[in-house]
């Protein structure tokens, strides 16, 4: 279901929330957990965060079914932005399995299976609300069982045996640009030569100031230092910068306003005493969005 937070049909987690000021801790909580979520994700390699993602779907839904108050609402918000932020962990996952020529196309496609099953979820819901009269309730248990299944297949992923910074391989290769790395940065500064030169010639400085730099002994250090050394070559591309920055604010933004809608349908046409059809709406709204990720592969 869509993850929105009030008495609605594509994503209904009930009417427990009211018009209480507490929707907003969706929004902020990802936006805290973004940056040290990202950081783990590379160090314990993907698979670990998507079955935590998988938890926090399920701890998402049990505190909505069970919990009762605006405590317990608020802290739904916060699992729920711990939900949100790990959903890097998936495309990160896809990318260290396969070669970076099919980036592109596994980004539009597991973006589009992604917006394809939340299209399903809000028809299905909107016909069960509409025409069988299925309580929210009963909608709940049954997005409670999907997350549940989805949790239970997570734990038979493949582990990765490297990541992108801190478990890349060593000697020479640990001085080179990751594949992810070259990838990201041929994306970014694609269409402008001279960014494209001036990041080569940092990553070169970098290489050839690396071997005079004392190495830190203590595997965990060096990792670190590993690792601060991609980042900054990674984002001293400013237009890779401010995409990243773009699109977590971007992210944060259309959740945030995704949660104000709900509030407004209960308000125009209360749920009480007349037929909704936001389920309907966001079906159409995530069909679109469907199409949009589908272009990305072409």
């Amino acid at each position: 279901m869509l993850p929105v937070f009030h008495d609605n049909v594509g994503g209904s987690k009930g009417a427990k929330t009211q018009k209480t000021t507490n929707f907003p801790l969706w929004t902020y909580s990802y936006l805290v957990l973004l940056l040290p979520v990202f950081v783990l994700t590379d160090y314990v390699r993907y698979k670990p965060v998507i079955v935590l993602q998988g938890i926090s779907f399920i701890v998402t839904w049990l505190l909505l079914l069970f919990g009762q108050g605006v405590k317990i609402m608020q802290l739904v918000e916060f699992v729920y932005g711990l939900v949100s932020a790990t959903e890097v962990a998936y495309c990160a996952y896809i990318y260290s399995v396969v070669s970076p020529e099919h980036y592109q196309k596994v980004s539009g496609y597991c973006r589009s299976v992604t917006l394809v099953a939340y299209t399903a979820a809000s028809v299905l819901a909107q016909l069960l609300v509409s025409l069988a009269n299925v309580s929210y309730f009963h909608l709940n248990v049954t997005t409670l069982a999907s997350v549940s299944v989805a949790f239970f297949f997570s734990l038979f992923l493949p582990m990765p045996k490297k990541s992108m910074f801190f478990h890349a391989k060593p000697s020479k290769q640990a001085s080179q640009k990751t594949p992810g790395q070259t990838a990201v940065l041929e994306e970014a500064h694609r269409g402008d030569e001279a960014a494209h030169q001036e990041a080569g010639t940092l990553s070169r400085h970098g290489e050839e100031s690396q071997p005079s730099s004392p190495k830190p002994r203590h595997e965990a250090l060096r990792s670190c230092v590993q690792w601060f050394q991609d980042l900054r070559e990674c984002y001293s591309s400013k237009r890779l910068f401010c995409w990243s920055l773009w699109w977590a604010l971007s992210t944060a933004g259309f959740n945030q306003v995704l949660n104000y809608v709900q509030i407004l349908w209960d308000d125009k046409a209360p749920s009480q005493d007349s037929s909704i059809y936001n389920g309907a709406v966001e079906a159409l709204e995530t069909l679109g969005r469907t199409m949009a990720a589908l272009t990305v592969v072409y």
